[in-house]
């Protein structure tokens, strides 16, 4: 009897620890109440989670508009992103910093925009990070107009 009670408990035991390793919670994306916007309202990032910090990258000047630079930026993010086991799908929050275009005087959000949404919220990269978007005086690179930085995460693995 005592063998059987002994079988049953390691048993039980076991199917828990099975059943907690498989609910080992995910990253959860909060949806942008505007389904078009590339960004999303926040995301959950539970407990024990691996976090990666990537230092804001600017784009090249070389690269030219706002748009552009986006792109460079977000290219040169990308490679630092995998070069650590990361990708686009891991980014929970991006911060951009633009400053005004000299050629009309004003921030192109709308190019940064339209660039951001090549890399977020596609067929391939479904996730949208929350982000924000503020306009600076400067950046430390002459003739850039977009700096971006990321948080990439990855939930506990089971």
């Amino acid at each position: 009897m005592k063998t059987k009670l002994a079988l049953l408990a390691a048993v039980a035991a076991l199917s828990f620890a099975a059943s907690a390793q498989a609910a080992a919670p995910a990253i959860k994306y909060i949806a942008s109440p505007n389904p078009a916007s590339p960004i999303g309202a926040g995301a959950i990032v539970p407990a024990g989670s691996e976090l990666f910090f990537v230092s804001g990258i600017p784009g090249d000047a070389k690269a030219g508009d706002t748009a552009a630079q986006t792109v460079d930026a977000l290219t040169k993010l990308g490679k630092v992103l995998t070069d650590n086991g990361y990708s686009f799908s891991d980014v929970v929050n991006a911060k951009v910093y633009l400053v005004a275009d000299p050629a009309t005087g004003k921030m192109d959000f709308m190019g940064m925009n339209n660039a951001f949404k090549t890399f977020f919220g596609t067929a391939t990269e479904p996730n949208k990070p929350s982000r924000v978007t503020v306009q600076i005086a400067a950046l430390a690179g002459p003739g850039s107009l977009v700096e971006i930085e990321l948080v990439a995460a990855k939930a506990p693995k089971k």
